[in-house]
């Protein structure tokens, strides 16, 4: 019953934004960058910090976790407003890693570890804000995230959390998993739920000290591996909007559905992520068998990029 009436509220507080929104022009205008072609409500993810804040006031979360979300979200809605610079964004993020940090102990770890997991936690949420580009990708990538998660033994304790976050996932989903979105996650949503789920990575390997579970990120983190990569050979500023991640070229110029791609990342990760949970119930989830997944993964990953940019040369002549 409890989360009955959550999805409810969730539902309902969305509702409320998108009025809110209607009101002041908080709208995403599509530019020759964007893969919508029509003026959409902009900051519907600002429900994931309001999920969160709701399972803080629930007794599923801790304060620490809690203001990192929600600072972070408020300055990225201010920044899907009116953009700021990039001080206070990187002000907030710093403090919202260190109390990730205080909240995980890691300040008692050897110091070395502390500016590599900080490189790592900022870029993938950084990584995971870019990816943010057609309709359904970010919250059913998340929401697969967070099943997995759920998945994990180790993570039953926090089960009502992870809960309260899938369903503010479905919540948004029924408004953006669509042909059409009615809204979209923006920089409040994408940054704040990227947060979460670093958090929740680093949890994990902590507490099962098993690296292997990063693969639960592995499509995304290919992705924009990669694109970065392409994007810095090309001498472009990899810091601006673009389309060049391979959804994007699916999506965009070979025509696929949005929704079709968003489905095929989502479901590609889930069946990675459950080899992951079988082969650590096995206890075969050993480094080696990491790095070889990552190479096999990243293989066939360029063999479909070059794949569909000879396919897209091809159809521009």
């Amino acid at each position: 019953m409890v989360y009955i009436a959550l999805i409810i509220l969730l539902v309902g507080t969305e509702l409320v934004y998108f009025k809110i929104a209607d009101k002041y022009n908080i709208i995403d205008k599509p530019n020759s960058r964007s893969s919508h072609t029509s003026i959409t409500l902009r900051g519907g993810g600002i429900i994931f910090p309001i999920a969160i804040s709701i399972a803080f006031f629930l007794g599923y979360v801790s304060w620490a976790v809690t203001l990192a979300v929600v600072m972070v979200a408020v300055v990225s809605f201010i920044d899907d407003i009116k953009p700021l610079s990039q001080l206070p964004r990187f002000v907030s993020h710093f403090i919202a890693v260190g109390l990730v940090f205080y909240e995980l102990n890691l300040f008692s770890e050897s110091l070395w570890m502390l500016p590599v997991v900080f490189v790592l936690l900022i870029g993938w949420v950084n990584a995971f804000n870019f990816m943010d580009g057609i309709n359904g990708i970010t919250v059913l990538y998340a929401l697969t995230a967070i099943v997995s998660f759920s998945f994990l033994p180790l993570n039953e304790a926090s089960l009502p959390l992870l809960i309260t976050m899938g369903l503010s996932c479905v919540a948004f989903g029924f408004f953006n998993v669509r042909k059409k979105a009615k809204t979209f996650a923006g920089d409040v949503g994408s940054i704040s739920m990227a947060l979460f789920l670093g958090y929740f990575m680093i949890k994990t390997i902590i507490e099962s000290g098993q690296f292997g579970f990063t693969l639960f990120f592995a499509v995304y983190g290919i992705d924009a591996v990669i694109t970065i990569i392409s994007r810095l050979l090309k001498k472009e500023n990899i810091f601006q909007p673009h389309r060049s991640h391979l959804y994007q070229y699916l999506a965009n110029e070979m025509g696929y559905s949005h929704i079709l791609v968003a489905f095929i990342y989502a479901a590609l990760q889930l069946i990675i992520n459950i080899l992951v949970i079988y082969m650590d119930a096995r206890g075969c989830l050993t480094l080696l068998f990491m790095g070889g997944f990552l190479v096999l993964l990243t293989f066939m990953y360029l063999l479909v990029r070059n794949f569909v940019t000879r396919k897209m040369v091809l159809r521009n002549y």
